[in-house]
């Protein structure tokens, strides 16, 4: 009676996990690909989904600071060009520190800039982003993920 109890659960153990395979012929990647979150840019982690559903190959750099922002940043590389991004603990934080910096992008507090080629900041949930360059691809994906730049060239 056990044995034949133990034979019916094997068996349909075995059916079940045959049933729930893929078929025959057919792997499941080993990496699978990112998928995006989804949603509005609100920090680092959702600007990264942002620019890789986009597209761009990013990869996480190093950290950077800035001597006019309060906290300190994080450089993405964005199809190969730095862009760094600055997380706020709240929007508000970030707002203050965006409030400083002058349409132009040329002074950012009393902070005069000169930067090696023109400078793009954009905003979006609680981070502030910089670029500075002339990229067109990266400068588009920017503007997908966080909008139109509020300050810049």
């Amino acid at each position: 009676m056990k044995l034949k109890f133990f034979s019916s659960l094997v068996l349909m153990t075995m059916l079940f996990l045959a049933a729930c395979s893929p078929p025959a012929g057919t792997a499941e990647p080993a990496n699978p690909p990112a998928s995006s979150h989804g949603g509005a840019v609100e920090d680092q982690v959702s600007l990264l989904d942002a620019l890789r559903a986009a597209g761009a190959e990013v990869e996480i750099g190093e950290a950077v600071e800035q001597p006019f922002f309060s906290v300190k940043g994080q450089i993405l590389k964005v199809n190969g060009a730095d862009v760094q991004v600055f997380e706020y603990e709240s929007a508000e934080a970030m707002e203050a520190d965006a409030g400083q910096v002058a349409p132009d992008g040329g002074s950012i507090g009393t902070s005069m800039v000169s930067w090696v080629q023109a400078p793009h900041f954009f905003k979006a949930g609680r981070v502030l982003v910089l670029y500075v360059g002339e990229d067109a691809a990266v400068l588009g994906l920017l503007e997908g993920a966080l909008g139109e730049q509020f300050a810049g060239r």
